[in-house]
């Protein structure tokens, strides 16, 4: 087994009660780290982010939201000024032209507002599921589960939603974590997997998650001889 793929011992209910409460007792309310001033800087936040550091798109964004902060400025910017403003992120000119794309979209079809519906975020231009239950999430308010790679490999590698792709381990978060801790859930696990249960050499020895943790090579990782 890889530190990625299903584990052989899914976490029981009990230990992901447990799993949460110590997550919620160091960080009760926790937030995206992406910079935002509104819904709208939010979803396009979330668009430049993929296949991106959040530190890296929130210096791109820094100058691109002063300039422009709703859809109506930023179409009056323009996607070569787009482009110039974000050219330090990966994937930046397709990312530039779906920003445009989306802020047109969005005066056409929603009068500037971002939409309240996954469905319709889904049908923007570079909006996938991720995006959209990101947004959903942190600008709404509602209980979604955004799975990015670390999600993915923190919700195998401890047992706790173990799944093959990222639409089984979505299903399987939004069946087994239960409340009052849903609604934080997903930026609890991004933030676990990008400080703590790190891809290659997970810090099993600091995790305050250790004892509720499936991973059969945990103790090894902690223990080294």
């Amino acid at each position: 087994m890889t530190l990625d793929t299903p584990s052989s011992r899914p976490m029981p209910p009990d230990a992901i009660v447990a799993f949460f409460a110590k997550l919620a007792e160091i960080d009760p309310a926790p937030r995206t780290e992406l910079a935002f001033t509104n819904e709208f800087t939010l979803l396009v936040a979330v668009v430049l982010s993929a296949q991106a550091t959040d530190i890296g798109v929130n210096k791109a964004t820094r100058t691109l939201f002063r300039l422009a902060d709703t859809p109506q400025k930023m179409v009056a910017l323009g996607e070569d000024k787009i482009r110039q403003e974000v050219k330090t992120i990966g994937l930046y000119r397709n990312k530039a032209k779906n920003v445009f794309a989306l802020s047109k979209a969005l005066m056409a079809k929603y009068d500037g507002a971002v939409p309240r519906d996954m469905d319709a975020l889904i049908a923007l231009p570079g909006v996938g599921r991720k995006t959209a239950n990101v947004v959903m999430n942190e600008a709404f308010g509602v209980a979604t589960f955004a799975v990015d790679t670390h999600v993915f490999r923190l919700s195998n590698r401890t047992g706790l939603a173990p799944g093959k792709n990222v639409l089984a381990v979505e299903k399987k978060l939004d069946k087994k974590v239960p409340e009052p801790y849903r609604r934080h859930a997903h930026h609890w696990l991004i933030l676990h997997g990008r400080y703590v249960c790190v891809a290659r050499k997970p810090k099993c020895g600091n995790c305050i998650v250790y004892d509720e943790c499936r991973f059969k090579d945990k103790a090894k990782i902690a223990n080294p001889a």
